[in-house]
């Protein structure tokens, strides 16, 4: 059975693959509509996107999308390495404000479910990082938000940043501060 791994966040969940390995390597199930809804989790799956990150240090986020049209995320990094971090947005949640970041790799293959009102966003460990996303929710370009990877309403411990700095969208490093 997969196993679904708590996090100190409300509702994010670390999930790592159960493997049945014999001669020919392994095989796992990914993704259960059944598990996820035994959990109070969105198994629902509307789209999958995939982002490639060709440097070590792209730093994408933090992205969430407005109510009524929160999106809910399970992400895997399929290539590379990256350290995954969520942000708890919500206003009547009793983790609101805080953070917590996972590493996911092509090596630990495990994923990290984000529920709707989180904002989400990581950085690259590595060269050549492809992240692939199960999206719960559909796009909705009028509802997307963001927050500062930097803001210190958070202070979110990221990884340090190569020797060549971190490559980051004017876009995500422009949201204002947040006020909690």
């Amino acid at each position: 059975m997969t196993q679904f791994l708590q996090t100190p966040l409300a509702g994010v969940w670390v999930i790592e693959l159960d493997k049945l390995s014999d001669e020919r390597g392994w095989f796992a199930r990914t993704f259960d509509a059944e598990e996820f809804r035994e959990r109070g989790l969105n198994p629902r799956v509307v789209q999958t996107n995939a982002s490639y990150n060709g440097a070590a240090g792209t730093l994408r986020g933090m992205h969430y999308q407005a109510d009524p049209h929160g999106e809910s995320k399970l992400v895997r990094c399929v290539r590379g390495a990256i350290f995954d971090v969520a942000v708890d947005l919500r206003p009547d949640s009793p983790t609101r404000g805080r953070w917590h970041g996972v590493q996911l790799s092509a090596e630990n293959r495990s994923a990290f479910y984000i529920p709707a009102g989180i904002a989400h966003g990581f950085q690259s460990l590595v060269d050549d990082s492809e992240v692939h996303y199960l999206m719960g929710d559909p796009y909705v370009p009028e509802s997307a938000r963001g927050v500062r990877w930097d803001d210190p309403a958070f202070a979110i411990d990221w990884p340090e940043a190569p020797a060549g700095g971190r490559i980051i969208a004017e876009r995500d490093a422009c949201y204002p501060d947040f006020e909690l």
